[in-house]
């Protein structure tokens, strides 16, 4: 019989004291090791986990996600790693799962996958409230980690997409503390990846305000001028550029940018400022044309809420607006079966 595998829990943290204990207890068992990399907690977070492991590192924060992790995968000795943040839990279910996972996961297996439940809470940027993300990864192979913020793994693995469904229960939104750190990145000059660009204007769209929009608009208006981005890279600078002019009231700008999207291969985010837009000026008419765009006619480039519960409120608005109570019910019909569409997956 094969051998079960052996795992090392890495993870990175920072005053995590109200959700680490949560964490570990729903995982330690299952673990060989436990390895923590603290990035600077000045509460409890410390003297918690030393309740779970003696394993326990310092890392100087350097604005810089993926150095962490790196840091604290190099300081992991079991054959795989499995990589968590202290907001996350396993249920006993999901649990059993893990066990029956590791008594059989294949040698050729290099990462596994899990399903990321419950991501919708609190505005974070993705689209789907459940989908898989890499979370077991062979140790041997040396994955690394790149990109400061919302980082990923670099290397073409063998992956195996478990069953394993873990819950992500966060405290509060990580969107003010992840903008920022866009912000000090693009001030220093740095060229974000394309994986970063898109993610930067998915935080903006999701979870951004007004401020967070005008204080990305320098950057996003000068990749609409880069060469090297790519088209969707392009259309994401567009968007940005768009919604901060209108937020400024400079209706020109702002009608620079859509129609360089519009002109060409359209999407709902930029329908939906167009529909803004009109909106804010009482065309509800010529509003309404914008966000039917947004949902029927086009399909979403940043955020999957502007192709559907974000236009069919502003198509709901606009008809409220004109009295045509029939329109306003069908909208909010629509707006219905997408949020329970988005909730079944």
């Amino acid at each position: 019989m094969d051998k079960e595998i052996t795992i090392s829990l890495c993870m990175i943290v920072k005053n995590e004291e109200k959700v680490l204990a949560r964490c570990l207890d729903s995982v330690a068992d299952l673990m060989d090791e436990i390895v923590i990399v603290d990035t600077g907690s000045t509460d409890q977070t410390k003297e918690i986990a030393a309740r779970y492991t003696d394993r326990i590192y310092d890392f100087v924060w350097i604005d810089d996600f993926s150095a962490a992790r790196n840091f604290a995968f190099s300081k992991a000795r079991m054959d795989y790693i499995y990589s968590a943040d202290a907001d996350e839990v396993l249920d006993e279910e999901n649990r059993e799962k893990y066990r029956r996972l590791k008594e059989a996961l294949l040698p050729e297996i290099e990462i596994v996958q899990m399903k990321y439940g419950n991501q919708l809470q609190y505005g974070t940027v993705y689209n789907f409230d459940e989908e898989y993300r890499p979370k077991l990864f062979k140790r041997q192979r040396g994955f690394v980690w790149q990109d400061p913020i919302h980082e990923s793994v670099r290397l073409d693995p063998v992956v195996y997409d478990s069953d394993i469904v873990i819950t992500h229960m966060p405290e509060c939104s990580h969107a003010a503390r992840d903008l920022a750190n866009f912000r000090r990145q693009t001030e220093r000059g740095v060229r974000l990846s394309a994986h970063l660009h898109e993610m930067y204007a998915r935080e903006l769209f999701v979870a951004g305000s007004d401020d967070d929009f005008l204080e990305a608009e320098d950057f996003f208006a000068g990749s609409a001028e880069d060469v090297d981005r790519s088209p969707k890279e392009f259309m994401e600078a567009c968007c940005v550029a768009a919604r901060a002019a209108r937020l400024r009231g400079d209706s020109e700008t702002f009608y620079k940018y859509a129609m360089k999207l519009v002109a060409g291969e359209s999407c709902s985010e930029i329908c939906c400022e167009l529909g803004d837009f009109h909106m804010t000026r009482g065309d509800f008419e010529e509003a309404a044309v914008w966000y039917y765009n947004a949902a029927y006619e086009t399909t979403p480039s940043i955020s999957i809420k502007t192709g559907g519960e974000r236009a069919f409120d502003g198509l709901t608005a606009c008809y409220e607006k004109l009295g045509m109570q029939e329109q306003v019910q069908v909208y909010r019909e629509e707006k219905r079966l997408w949020l329970e569409k988005q909730a079944r997956g």
